[in-house]
């Protein structure tokens, strides 16, 4: 027997090992799209998001360790609107990783099949930091969550064909929870249709079309602009004559302008996740749990 207990030792030694290397490396740009890849993907995949939830997606610092974990990559999600645009495509070239190159089944763009919201007719740059592909944040409604959710299963089944099934079954189980969650949260956001809210950035369209919220007024002047003495000041006078009492703000963004409006129009500031990753909504259906709570929070205790 101890002769025989070392080659089988060393045997499960190396099927262990195999099945640890036959996980897909996976990279996505924000915590959004990672949450939701950890979702599909489970004990098959090892997924590093580059953006933190804290950190403002338009500007992520781009450190070099970044270009490490993306050469060594099987696949990359990301949103595929241009919002990593301003520091991705230089990790990029320095990964020099063709199996996520544009057009290769490494490379996961999310937005496929998305109705993408505020596509410019003309690019103008006078009018901010837009978007040619339109406003990128689509995650915010839960419809567009399971597509990303199918979305990234169909590609994960193609890098690894022997897990599809695997693939499939999580999507499967992802998009009843999502479902079973998105008939709460209809249920709590249906008294308040048609309200008014104020939001730093203009972020959340997607949301506020989902639930019939209107959220186009921004404390911004334009998209990544910062607030000026003038804009707050008609920003307040809005809220006043509106009757606008909730001001949505993301962790990265100025508080103290945010508190500033409110104090002056007499209304409140809601401090919500910008993704998940945060004290108790660490996966994408709890961060939007969260997104949806807070609202609902806010307009009933109106100050």
């Amino acid at each position: 027997m101890k002769y025989l207990s070392a080659p089988i030792g060393l045997l499960a030694a190396a099927l262990l090992a195999a099945q640890t290397q036959a996980r897909l490396n996976v990279v996505a740009t924000t915590p959004d799209l990672g949450a939701i890849a950890r979702e599909i993907g489970g004990d098959r995949v090892e997924v590093t998001t580059l953006a933190r939830p804290t950190e403002d997606p338009h500007y992520v610092d781009a450190k070099p360790s970044y270009v490490v974990k993306l050469n060594r990559a099987d696949a990359l999600i990301d949103g595929g609107a241009e919002l990593e645009s301003g520091w991705l495509p230089p990790l990029l070239e320095g990964a020099r990783n063709s199996k996520i190159a544009l057009g290769q089944p490494g490379r996961i763009p999310c937005n496929r099949g998305i109705k993408m919201l505020e596509v410019p007719a003309t690019l103008d740059r006078s009018q901010g930091d837009i978007h040619a592909a339109g406003n990128p944040h689509y995650t915010t409604n839960p419809d567009n969550g399971g597509m990303v959710a199918e979305t990234i299963a169909g590609a994960f089944a193609k890098l690894d064909p022997a897990a599809a099934g695997h693939f499939q079954a999580n999507l499967v189980a992802f998009k009843e929870r999502l479902a079973a969650k998105e008939a709460e949260w209809v249920t709590l956001l249906a008294p308040f249709k048609g309200r008014e809210v104020v939001t730093y950035h203009n972020y959340w369209p997607y949301l506020a079309g989902k639930y019939g919220l209107k959220m186009d007024l921004f404390l911004e002047p334009k998209p990544g602009i910062p607030p000026s003495p003038s804009h707050l000041a008609e920003v307040v006078r809005r809220m006043k004559t509106d009757g606008i009492n909730v001001i949505l703000v993301q962790p990265y963004v100025s508080r103290r302008t945010a508190d500033t409006a409110a104090r002056l129009a007499g209304a409140k500031v809601l401090d919500v996740p910008a993704y998940p990753g945060g004290k108790g909504s660490e996966g994408y259906i709890e961060w939007m749990d969260a997104l949806v709570r807070a609202l609902a929070d806010g307009f009933q205790n109106k100050n």
